[in-house]
């Protein structure tokens, strides 16, 4: 108890990306551009979606709100390790840094499972196209989004109490820039194997069930595509899923090494490493994704700025 009650007074230490020496200025500098730059980016693609007609379609319904969660998410960590790097410390309280795990959380989970549900939508696109319409209509959208983000809701009102009733009685310091879940399973003492192992299942299932739709999805879609006899049919399939499939690679991948990994495996350079790539990198990358590689995009953007 009496552990707990320092830790509700004293909070955490982050310890931040990178250090402060030489080269640290220019790390700050490409990461704050990143942020804005993602921030402005997923901004513009939902305008776009939302103002023009042509991408008035479940897709882009689907994709308004994917950047959405991307400009939630990289907000919900980034901001915080930038003014930390300004003044020099990274003194997080009790409170703050369980508010930022339980959005973090949140928001990831629900990235994940809309990932998922959206390669569900691109199968839909290609192996039953005259049924589109019924299959995906508005309201089969509004409960994939309603069940990605009930997913997420899910895995922040599990993990996070699980997370930060541990008591704390090693060091505050967290080796991280962020309250990553994993890292502050890292940081509790006594017997954690219970936390452990809910917290292992929560993560796998959080991971493993949206990339088994996606898996099921592209097999189905690759079977599809591959019985196709026009050339033509082909390339506008591939073009259809390749960006989507190219977002779920990056995003993927990253969480799997850090969520699935045993722990045997994992240093604080690496998990800092694929952290800034699905929390910093990512939400970058997928408005530039579905926008240099979509033909309807970058026409709803040269109408915008021909009116302008």
């Amino acid at each position: 108890m009496n552990e707990n009650n320092e830790t509700l007074s004293s909070g955490f230490t982050l310890m931040g990306l990178f250090t402060h020496d030489k080269g640290s200025g220019f790390f700050f500098g490409v990461i704050c551009a990143i942020f804005f730059m993602a921030v402005i980016a997923n901004g513009v693609m939902v305008f776009l979606i939302n103002i023009d007609p042509h991408l008035h379609t479940p897709m882009y319904f689907l994709l308004s709100h994917l950047s959405l969660i991307d400009t939630l998410y990289i907000s919900t960590i980034v901001p915080k390790m930038l003014v930390d790097y300004l003044v020099g410390q990274g003194t997080i309280s009790f409170i703050a840094c369980t508010a930022q795990c339980f959005l973090y959380m949140g928001f990831m989970g629900a990235e994940f499972f809309l990932l998922g549900l959206m390669a569900y939508d691109r199968y839909v696109a290609v192996c039953n196209p005259l049924h589109y319409p019924v299959l995906i209509s508005q309201r089969v959208c509004c409960m994939i989004l309603a069940s990605s983000w009930f997913g997420g809701a899910l895995d922040s009102f599990l993990l996070t109490p699980i997370t930060m009733s541990l008591p704390f009685c090693a060091s505050h310091q967290i080796n991280h820039f962020f309250c990553a879940a994993p890292t502050m399973l890292r940081l509790a003492c006594g017997d954690k194997t219970a936390y452990e192992t809910v917290m292992y299942v929560c993560c796998v299932a959080m991971l493993l069930i949206p990339f088994s739709v996606v898996t099921a999805s592209y097999t189905r879609i690759l079977i599809t595509v591959h019985q196709m006899t026009s050339a033509e049919g082909r390339k506008k399939a591939f073009a259809t899923c390749s960006s989507h499939m190219a977002v779920v690679t990056l995003f993927y991948g990253a969480a799997l090494y850090t969520y699935m990994l045993p722990q045997s495996y994992h240093t604080p350079i690496k998990d800092k490493l694929f952290s800034a790539f699905y929390t910093i990198l990512t939400p970058l990358l997928n408005p530039l994704i579905y926008s240099l590689r979509n033909r309807d995009v970058m026409g709803a953007l040269k109408r915008v700025v021909a009116r302008g």
